[in-house]
């Protein structure tokens, strides 16, 4: 699978079960990146992305998805999934928040492929970045 999720300069992902911050232009480019292949996530995902089309909702998305398949998450750590990870996509909010849920792989395993800042619609910057194995 493809994890794909936002996290802070802390790796935090989630604080008090509420998301740290949202953005239409990561919403998009995510979107985008996916490409129209499958796209699962859960209910509380799904509600900022409007009713798009080509997302699985599914509450336990994580154990379902298979190899190729996009994953976004965002009050789900992913260290369980490790075994099933092949490439991470984070886009990253460039600042602190309070965070009570963490991105809990180590990105050392990992090889940064890609890397691209653009301006985000509630960020000023938002850094994407692809690891693979």
């Amino acid at each position: 699978m493809i994890f794909i999720t936002c996290v802070d300069d802390k790796m935090g992902m989630l604080f008090n079960k509420r998301r740290q911050s949202m953005d239409s232009a990561v919403r998009a480019r995510i979107l985008e990146r996916c490409g129209g292949q499958k796209l699962w996530m859960n209910a509380y995902s799904y509600k900022q992305f409007n009713g798009a089309a080509g997302i699985t909702v599914d509450e336990a998305f994580m154990q379902k998805a298979a190899a190729g398949d996009y994953c976004f998450a965002e009050n789900i750590a992913p260290g369980a999934y490790a075994g099933k990870i092949e490439k991470i996509v984070l886009y990253k909010w460039n600042r602190v928040y309070p965070a009570d849920l963490y991105f809990d792989l180590d990105l050392a395993n990992w090889r940064l492929v890609e890397s691209t800042d653009f301006t985000g619609t509630s960020h000023d910057k938002i850094t994407e970045e692809v690891y693979v194995k």
